[in-house]
């Protein structure tokens, strides 16, 4: 058995040690944010966050995710209460078929808690792993500048 922190939320899973985490996440969870693409490592369809860092599920054993902390698209926001990230995409009408939104919004996740101000080339740089073929590639990162504003907006009114 293997102790994830998922989402903030202590679970046990039963699948095989060297089933890839994207399995466990769909099949044994039930979270279905993170889409399986290539199955090799080079959509970035299946992107999660795994102790802050993007990392992409089809490829990861879940032996090594013992005790990791991980978080899906899911654990930015739910339908009724989007996170800022959800919300700037849904206002910028980010997406497009929808394939590799929930990676491209935890590649930017990661880097708004490293750069809070990011600009288009530290957006760009962040987003490169992630394949789109539906061409909303400025729609994102609009949609990344408008996160990074209402994120810093928040912090100033809790300052």
């Amino acid at each position: 058995m293997t102790t994830l922190i998922l989402n903030g939320e202590e679970r046990q899973v039963t699948s095989e040690p060297d089933t890839p985490l994207l399995y466990v996440l769909r099949d044994e969870l039930e979270l279905n944010g993170a889409k399986f693409g290539c199955g090799l490592g080079q959509c970035g369809a299946c992107t999660v966050l795994v102790d802050g860092e993007p990392v992409f599920s089809c490829v990861t054993p879940v032996l090594l995710m013992n005790g990791r902390d991980i978080r899906t698209v899911e654990g930015l926001g739910t339908v009724a209460a989007p996170g800022p990230l959800q919300a700037a995409f849904i206002e910028e009408q980010a997406a497009q078929c929808g394939y590799c939104i929930a990676g491209m919004l935890l590649r930017a996740q990661a880097l708004l808690v490293r750069v809070p101000d990011p600009q288009d080339d530290d957006i760009l740089a962040a987003l490169e792993p992630q394949l789109c073929r539906c061409g909303t590639h400025m729609r994102i990162i609009r949609a990344v500048k408008r996160a990074a504003r209402t994120l810093s907006r928040a912090a100033e009114a809790v300052r």
